[in-house]
């Protein structure tokens, strides 16, 4: 039965990178809504997010099932334990995604008085993080991993800028409080889709080097 695990390993790997694909796919979507400000894009996204999530659960299930059934150790059991923890990173990306779309669709068409932050540069700050750390996962790479980890420096920085306009365009059209901060909310997300990108880039470090990185490239 052993002899199975090869085979086994190769398909979860398969599946993790479909996975990747599919939240690469809906950050772009999303990303595009909030540019276009497009409500309808934005639904679809979140309609779509339930196959991620069921998805992920599959991921999940046929890794504890691997290890239950194979009982791995070395570098088998950190592969599957690695594919469990970006597994669950990507799914909550797709979430952001999600209420990324959500925000659109609560303001879209809205008057949103002086808050005119423009999300390009962030987002695609991010869809070039997310898409760096895929491939590295792809390539087994952790120096490209790295690349994806030191962008999320300016995914912060960016997020300040975004919060700095919202002060700003609150105190000069308070009126459109709740309109401004749900637009704000859209850095929020993205940021914290950066913070999951970082964790995936880690875990890509952990499993080709077996060193645990965790909080070494905090910024």
């Amino acid at each position: 039965m052993a002899g199975n695990l090869p085979k086994e390993m190769n398909k979860i790997k398969k599946q993790i990178l479909s996975l990747g694909g599919m939240v690469e796919n809906s950050l772009k979507t999303a990303v595009t809504a909030v540019r276009d400000n497009d409500a309808e894009q934005a639904q679809k996204i979140i309609d779509s997010d339930i196959k991620i999530d069921e998805f992920e659960v599959e991921i999940e299930e046929e890794c504890l099932k691997l290890i239950a059934l194979y009982q791995p150790v070395a570098i088998d059991l950190r592969f599957l334990i690695v594919v469990i923890k970006i597994n669950n990173d990507l799914e909550r990306i797709a979430d952001l995604a999600a209420n990324i779309c959500r925000r659109i669709k609560s303001i879209s068409g809205k008057n949103l008085g002086n808050y005119v932050y423009d999300y390009h540069d962030m987002s695609e700050q991010t869809g070039i993080m997310l898409k760096t750390s895929l491939d590295a996962l792809v390539a087994m790479d952790p120096e490209m991993a790295i690349q994806a980890i030191t962008m999320d420096k300016k995914v912060n920085s960016m997020r300040n800028e975004a919060y700095d306009s919202m002060k700003k365009a609150i105190i000069k059209s308070p009126q459109y409080c709740g309109r401004i901060v749900n637009r704000y909310l859209i850095s929020r997300h993205l940021e914290r889709i950066g913070d999951h990108i970082k964790n995936i880039s880690e875990e890509v470090i952990h499993l080709v080097k077996g060193e645990i990185v965790r909080h070494e490239y905090d910024v």
